[in-house]
């Protein structure tokens, strides 16, 4: 059967035009800069100083050929699902019997996050791994984001994309399939095991959202608990006490008026830069900029993806519609039976509990890393790459015994 135009998949590669990038320099050259508080550091947000440096960085020495034509070496396409653009790479492993494994970014995330797994992920024989543990990897940006594109529609929260994302892989001929994510590709990989678990294999998560301490816990609540997780459960609401005050300001902001930061941030390439750097600073396990977690060139061409396509606020409005969402799409009850592991990285936003995890999730393997933070695909791709193999040839040797 021919498929209609609707479901048609057409290749794409990204080709910017010097114009834009003409007009990007144009732009960092006539910035106007504000003062800042002479030593203040990171209290108040990004520094005048260290944000002038990357600037400068950035109009001088970085390379967006360079970072197109790496990108450009991934199988790349586009296609329509629930009348949104949606844009992915393809990339299939050499090995046939490779496990399709479907990988979402977050915010303020993008493709760029998975380029140092993808090699490990899908030929595992050329980087010392077991060519068992392949696989075939789908990377879709998320609708409104990025390549995606501005989404023409409301209401692009993670259930109804993780529904979107069942579609992607019947039209790549995936039956059964993985999936793995942060921030808000976990919680749409989530939802995609719990919604649909007759086709997903397993679910692995670097954040599982609600699994943390939201409240100081009691006496009684902790009374219950062994040694170390009573410890972990008063660690875990001092983190999530500090994070509430400090650091909950974007979330408000995207989750009420995305569209009105979104002037600014398409306007102004050192705006859009800072409310993306700064987040790179604040949930990596970095010492005192973001570059102690994250090559710099990679966080500029996560920067670029959003600037280039002008997605700031259609990006942002995920956070509007998880807020204001409604009936089933508001807060799934129903646990998920999808088996999950959740590698714990130690400077992740929200320190997860293994007790509450096991509510909600059928927790299957749990690892905790000594170093790695937000961006784990970014900052530690071995650690990642190494816990993803694991939890799926777990599975398989579960499988088969």
């Amino acid at each position: 059967m021919t498929p209609s135009p609707g479901e048609s998949i057409r290749p794409f590669r990204l080709a910017i035009p010097q114009s834009d990038l003409d007009d990007l320099h144009d732009r960092l050259d006539r910035t106007r800069w504000p003062e800042e508080l002479p030593g203040a550091g990171w209290a108040y947000g990004v520094p005048a100083g260290y944000l002038r440096d990357l600037v400068g960085y950035w109009r001088g020495s970085y390379d967006w050929r360079a970072a197109e034509a790496r990108l450009n070496e991934l199988a790349q396409f586009t296609t329509t699902i629930d009348g949104a653009n949606i844009h992915f790479a393809h990339v299939r492993s050499p090995e046939p019997d490779a496990t399709p494994l479907i990988m979402t970014h977050g915010w303020p995330g993008s493709l760029v996050e998975f380029l140092d797994v993808v090699g490990p992920l899908t030929d595992p024989a050329a980087h010392g791994g077991d060519p068992a543990d392949a696989f075939h990897l789908v990377l879709p940006s998320l609708p409104g984001f990025g390549l995606s594109g501005p989404a023409e529609q409301p209401g692009w929260e993670p259930g109804r994309i993780a529904d979107a994302w069942v579609e992607l892989m019947d039209r790549l001929g995936y039956p059964r399939f993985g999936a793995q994510g942060g921030d808000w590709g976990a919680a749409v990989s989530r939802e995609l095991g719990r919604a649909h678990p007759d086709r997903v294999i397993g679910v692995h998560l670097t954040l599982l959202p609600g699994a943390q301490a939201t409240s100081e816990p009691t006496a009684e609540e902790l009374a219950v608990l062994g040694p170390e997780e009573r410890e972990r459960t008063l660690r875990s609401w001092r983190r999530w006490g500090e994070w509430s005050r400090e650091g909950t300001g974007y979330g408000v902001l995207q989750s009420t008026r995305p569209d009105t930061v979104a002037y600014g941030l398409t306007d102004s390439p050192v705006g859009q830069l800072a409310w993306i750097v700064e987040k790179f600073r604040e949930w990596t396990d970095s010492a005192e900029t973001p570059e102690d977690a994250v090559d710099r060139d990679l966080m500029l061409t996560d920067v670029m993806l959003y600037w280039l396509t002008r997605t700031a606020g259609s990006s942002a409005r995920i956070y509007y519609e998880r807020a204001h969402a409604t009936g089933r799409r508001a807060a799934p009850a129903e646990p998920s039976t999808a088996p999950t592991a959740l590698a714990v990285f130690p400077a992740e936003l929200q320190l997860p509990l293994r007790h509450k995890a096991e509510r909600t999730e059928n927790i299957v393997r749990w690892t905790e890393f000594d170093r790695g933070g937000h961006f784990a695909a970014m900052e530690v791709p071995d650690l990642l790459t190494g816990d993803v193999r694991a939890f799926f040839r777990l599975l398989r040797e579960r499988d088969a015994g």
